[in-house]
């Protein structure tokens, strides 16, 4: 039986110094926050998020947030942290790296991720026009040359049609990929979307992915209101599914029908979206080692997100 799994996406921040991807809620933000030290998120709360993570059996899909809120050396020791508390080397999607900061990394990562967004070139300058995408490709080269894994990570649904599939064949050829995450478009109020793509529009990228690439490792993300795809997404020849928002959601109406779905696809779910295990979660804390502020802030943050999780 295939097993499946829930990866979850750690946010370091919400504001983003480019911030003009048309489809990106960040962009609707940008003009708001003058200060993007205000839109960083605590340490505390990115470990709390790796604690529920390792203790689910979510995987941590990727560490990321928008480009250029936290100086190089901070964003080293939210990696490194992070890492340590889940036990595991992370995924990196921050933009693109350089070679030399990705041997800073590199003890704590596993891989880089490219957010690509959309593989026509024509769509893409039109937009995302400040994000190009030969500095991601320089990164997935020098990623390679260190020994470190690659992804990408496309949106379905900013206008890309089935004869634009060869392009995206040939770059996860080109960059020798191992994975790929698929998000179906959920329309933002203030952007120019209105609608994303139909299930079988999402499935078609997927399933031609799969047929092209039988090993390379596909995620499919889902929302609140897609959850009723999921069976259709994993027999396309999605590996695991992403993107569902777990805390807020978790044994909601939308998880057990994630749940089921899995099912239906007859998979095995390696992870939980509606049980919280029986343990000493403070435990969980005094394991880490964390400054005694850190920690105290760490079990009242923990706290508060089991007690909302066991109310839903």
């Amino acid at each position: 039986m295939k097993q499946v799994w829930f990866g979850r996406c750690i946010f370091i921040s919400w504001y983003c110094d480019v911030g003009t991807c048309k489809f990106c809620y960040r962009s609707t933000q940008k003009s708001r926050i003058k200060h993007a030290e205000k839109a960083k998120r605590k340490l505390s709360s990115l470990i709390v998020e790796a604690i529920l993570a390792k203790n689910l059996g979510w995987r941590i899909e990727f560490l990321t947030g928008g480009y250029k809120v936290y100086p190089f050396e901070e964003l080293l020791n939210i990696t490194k942290t992070i890492s340590e508390v889940y036990g595991e080397k992370l995924w990196l999607n921050l933009g693109a790296i350089t070679k030399e900061e990705l041997k800073q990394f590199q003890p704590y990562i596993k891989g880089v991720v490219a957010s690509i967004e959309t593989i026509s070139p024509e769509l893409h300058k039109e937009i995302c026009p400040d994000k190009a995408i030969q500095p991601y490709e320089q990164m997935l080269k020098d990623a390679k040359e260190l020994n470190l894994k690659t992804s990408m990570t496309l949106v379905i649904g900013l206008g890309e049609k089935p004869e634009h599939f060869p392009l995206l064949k040939q770059f996860i050829e080109k960059h020798n990929l191992d994975r790929i995450t698929f998000y179906a478009l959920k329309p933002v109020k203030d952007t120019p979307y209105e609608q994303g793509p139909t299930t079988e529009q999402y499935c078609y990228w997927i399933n031609e992915t799969r047929k092209a690439f039988p090993n390379l490792q596909i995620i499919a993300g889902t929302t609140a209101r897609r959850t009723n795809e999921v069976s259709q997404v994993l027999k396309a020849g999605a590996d695991a599914i992403t993107k569902f928002p777990a805390t807020k959601k978790f044994n909601s109406e939308q998880a057990q029908e994630l749940e089921q779905q899995i099912e239906q696809a007859n998979c095995e779910f390696t992870s939980t979206l509606t049980k919280l295990p029986n343990i000493n979660w403070e435990a969980e804390v005094n394991k880490l080692n964390l400054s005694p502020e850190l920690e105290s802030e760490t079990k009242q943050l923990l706290s508060s997100y089991l007690k909302k999780m066991s109310n839903i």
